[in-house]
């Protein structure tokens, strides 16, 4: 489980994007985190990695303090920032490069993703566009087999067609085990794969609730609004 207690955070002394902010993920399943521009939802990610720190308050996963950056607690977190860079080197050795710091990372789980995503195994790195880019991080994360992966708007800057391969993607990498949370505003592009959701509102929790199964999709877009417009 990762526990956020009370936790206060900000950029600046003078303006806390989150205050003695609360919220639990349980084990398992697929969560939607959902919030306006602002509200703190890429902030939580980093505060679960330990990237950043609170001020106040603990963000604990698994009984372990996330700040504390410990070996065994980051062997089971992948995070997916909006932004990133990758090195310019083969994908190959970069896997190679970072293997070692997950126990359970499956190359057979990194073709098979890549495969979805129309993706060759024998690619520098360097030389994809930020599209391509982000479809093979994916990839690793969803091959790293961590206990909890964090993906941060993980749809933008894909097209049509990728957006609709991410889908599968994550069915494809998905298990019982796996936790994963996608912050995102793109919500057309992942409510068909969520079971649970979130939705904040600076330091407030407007909803957590898991999706229920209907017969037809649930239109996530329209439960983001008419939960903020009631709150």
């Amino acid at each position: 489980m990762i526990e956020v207690k009370d936790v206060t955070f900000g950029y600046t002394s003078s303006d806390w994007v989150l205050e003695n902010f609360s919220l639990n993920f349980r084990e398992g399943g697929v969560y939607g985190l959902l919030g306006k521009n602002g509200t703190g939802k890429s902030t939580l990610l980093y505060l679960m990695t330990g990237l950043l720190r609170a001020k106040r308050g603990q963000v604990v996963v698994d009984g372990l303090d996330a700040a504390a950056r410990r070996a065994e607690a980051l062997a089971e977190l992948f995070i997916v920032p909006e932004e990133y860079d990758l090195p310019a080197i083969s994908l190959k050795n970069y896997v190679r490069a970072i293997k070692p710091f997950y126990p359970r990372f499956s190359e057979e789980l990194l073709e098979k993703c890549l495969k979805e995503f129309e993706m060759p195994m024998d690619v520098n790195l360097g030389s994809l566009s930020m599209g391509q880019k982000k479809k093979v991080y994916i990839c690793l994360a969803l091959a790293a087999n961590t206990k909890y992966l964090l993906l941060d708007e993980p749809t933008n800057g894909l097209d049509i067609l990728s957006k609709s391969l991410f889908r599968k993607v994550v069915i494809t990498g998905m298990s019982d085990e796996k936790t994963i949370i996608i912050s995102t505003h793109q919500v057309h592009d992942v409510e068909r794969l969520l079971d649970h959701v979130v939705i904040i509102d600076r330091n407030r929790v407007l909803l957590d609730e898991p999706l229920v199964e209907k017969n037809e999709p649930i239109d996530l877009e329209k439960l983001f609004i008419e939960t903020l417009t009631n709150k």
